[in-house]
């Protein structure tokens, strides 16, 4: 990834200096907010970098394990500062933007681009097929089952019932964890590939890694803050709902890096790679990220129930229907991304008609 390490560093010194000038001068809450979205972009790259890069010298476990736990770092970090603001419908939204567009928008154009230049790509057909089976389950049991119950008169209360969702899609996603790192590490080393390696080399040394990654958490904490801080009043000025902007523009910000990398891979037939990042983080969502901004939500004091909306629900479970059925075969090509990226614009947009 030699490309991105010659642009991350240039690219987000300027922008985060753009964005601290918009905030001072007082540019407007939009400048604001746009400015401090696309500085969350390259440096959310350099966060992943430096994090593979520890993960290549820390050994495949120890680097799987590091790679699992950081790998969303960015959307939560976004997600405990809006939290904090008390913006939850943008907190829940962006959870579920961030699955879709992992899944639809990212697996969509890598399939796309890269069956462009190879007519068939295959991938690891067994390892797609648990991760397609363990995000259907994630995306049942976190989300729709404890709406379906809870909407059908269901006499427990509510926080019991999303508190036992949340912290079974935790346990599963640590069980997944433990099966594709160790009782069944066989069958996933094709994945373990770090993005962060060329030809097999870290992009940076160990302790240079541990810097850039401690000082890029900061840099993005603070981003974080302008971006949330300004996101509702850019929301009234460009007329956007808070629900557009948590399921579009926020999760495609801070994914911004993890899609030009997967669609990166899928150009050099790196179709491993590329599920690993499209699919693995959209687990890492639903089963990672959305408990802890769970119990997050209570030590703020601002409580979010992991209670979507029925076009939420319904987008969800069909983005990982469709994913489901199109690993099935390990098999991809030009027609089965446009089919992804297709059903990603018809949620978009009616999402931006709500």
């Amino acid at each position: 990834m030699v490309f991105l390490a010659k642009w991350m560093w240039p690219a987000a010194v300027v922008l985060f200096a753009l964005s601290l000038l918009a905030r001072t001068l007082q540019w407007g809450e939009t400048v604001a907010f746009l400015t401090s979205g696309l500085t969350i972009v390259p440096l959310a790259a350099m966060m992943g970098r430096a994090t593979e890069s520890i993960a290549a010298h820390a050994g495949a476990r120890i680097g799987g394990l590091l790679s699992a736990t950081f790998g969303n770092a960015v959307e939560l970090i976004i997600g405990i500062i809006a939290l904090q603001h008390g913006l939850i419908t943008l907190v829940k939204a962006s959870i579920t933007g961030s699955i879709l567009s992992n899944l639809l928008l990212v697996l969509g154009l890598s399939f796309f681009i890269g069956g462009l230049r190879h007519p068939i790509q295959r991938f690891n057909v067994r390892a797609a097929r648990s991760n397609a089976s363990m995000l259907t389950l994630a995306v049942g049991v976190a989300f729709v089952l404890p709406a379906v119950f809870l909407r059908s008169g269901s006499a427990s209360p509510p926080l019991l019932l999303y508190g036992v969702s949340a912290g079974v899609s935790f346990v599963l996603y640590l069980s997944g964890l433990f099966f594709s790192l160790f009782t069944h590490r066989e069958l996933f080393d094709s994945m373990m590939a770090l993005s962060g390696k060329e030809e097999g080399k870290p992009l940076w040394g160990l302790w240079p890694a541990v810097v850039v990654l401690s000082a890029t958490t900061v840099l993005v904490s603070i981003a974080s803050e302008w971006l949330v801080t300004s996101v509702k009043y850019a929301g009234q000025d460009l007329h956007w709902s808070e629900l557009f902007m948590g399921v579009v523009v926020v999760a495609i910000v801070g994914n911004a890096a993890e899609h030009v990398s997967a669609v990166m891979m899928a150009w050099k037939n790196r179709m491993d790679l590329t599920m690993e990042i499209a699919v693995g983080s959209s687990l890492q969502v639903a089963m990672f990220v959305a408990p802890i901004l769970f119990l997050v939500g209570f030590a703020v004091g601002h409580p979010m129930p992991l209670s979507f909306s029925w076009p939420e629900l319904g987008s969800m479970t069909g983005a990982a229907v469709l994913v489901a059925v199109l690993l099935m075969d390990g098999e991809s090509n030009w027609l089965e991304g446009a089919l992804a990226v297709g059903a990603y614009v018809v949620i978009a947009v009616g999402f931006f008609t709500l």
